[in-house]
């Protein structure tokens, strides 16, 4: 990147020093930008103000005045109520950079602080956040799902960079499908695998992460190259009986797993027969396997 592409360095402030928000104002602070305000409500988010940022929580309107570059790391259903209330106080937004975290979010849940003179961006880090101090590092080449107008796309580009990230441009009207493919991959995969580890300690085995990793590590490198080709197991060899014994096993030890399984098995099915990994007979005993038909 020239250096005539880079943002000017900017008084960043923090609306909500939660585990991302610190995150993203240590990842801009050691691109040089100066991280002059922040808030918060729990007492995690003041302590990683404190602690990450070097900063006394203050107001939400201390930190708009003080600040060029406002970061909104608040939760989603939060974001269009500090949107709203930020313009309906009056703080000084115009001209200013207003950036929202969300996955779920492009830049029409600002509107209201558009219509005051602030500058939207939405930038969400394609990573999850532990408040842990190897969070800040995570950000090297994490993706970001970008939304931003043609006018200011360099300026967004440009703090992905500087963060650490790789901008992926999504449109406005892409976003709820776009956090759909990535909460679902991420949130549900850690339910599954979870699920999964404590059904293997109710049958005795005490390290279930120990089995697991080495599975789940090829699995996820697997699909990755390969997608659906990366696929293995009973329902992409046509196991029905073995599908089946899964599910009467599940409904026995843990029935609210069962009908997950039972859903993504079907999912599974269908991606392998439209993938021609799995032949219409085969489908066929898996349909019968699972009690309903994988194409409705």
């Amino acid at each position: 990147m020239d250096a005539g592409d880079r943002p000017a360095r900017l008084a960043v402030g923090v609306l909500g020093a939660g585990k991302v928000g610190s995150v993203l104002g240590a990842a801009l602070a050691q691109a040089g930008h100066r991280v002059v305000a922040a808030s918060g409500v729990s007492d995690g988010s003041h302590r990683r103000a404190v602690e990450r940022l070097g900063l006394t929580p203050t107001t939400a309107e201390e930190v708009v005045r003080r600040s060029e570059l406002v970061l909104l790391t608040v939760p989603d259903d939060a974001l269009p109520g500090l949107a709203a209330g930020l313009a309906a106080t009056g703080a000084g937004l115009r001209g200013k950079l207003l950036v929202h975290t969300s996955g779920a979010y492009g830049l029409a849940v600002l509107e209201p602080a558009v219509r005051a003179g602030a500058i939207p961006l939405a930038l969400h880090p394609v990573m999850t956040f532990t408040g842990r101090d190897d969070d800040v590092r995570r950000l090297t080449g994490c993706s970001f799902g970008v939304t931003a107008s043609e006018q200011f796309r360099p300026v967004a580009e440009a703090l992905v960079i500087e963060m650490g990230g790789e901008p992926v441009w999504v449109a406005e009207a892409d976003r709820a499908l776009y956090h759909a493919a990535i909460a679902g991959a991420a949130n549900h995969m850690v339910t599954l695998i979870a699920e999964s580890s404590e059904l293997l300690r109710t049958i005795g085995v005490d390290n279930p992460g120990r089995m697991l990793g080495p599975l789940l590590g090829a699995a996820l490198d697997n699909v990755l190259r390969l997608g659906i080709a990366g696929l293995t197991g009973p329902v992409v060899r046509g196991d029905a009986g073995t599908v089946r014994k899964h599910v009467d096993a599940l409904i026995l030890a843990a029935p609210e797993a069962a009908d997950a399984y039972v859903a993504l098995a079907r999912l599974t099915a269908d991606r392998a027969l439209a993938a021609g990994l799995l032949k219409p007979e085969a489908a066929e005993r898996l349909l019968d396997a699972l009690g309903g038909n994988i194409w409705t």
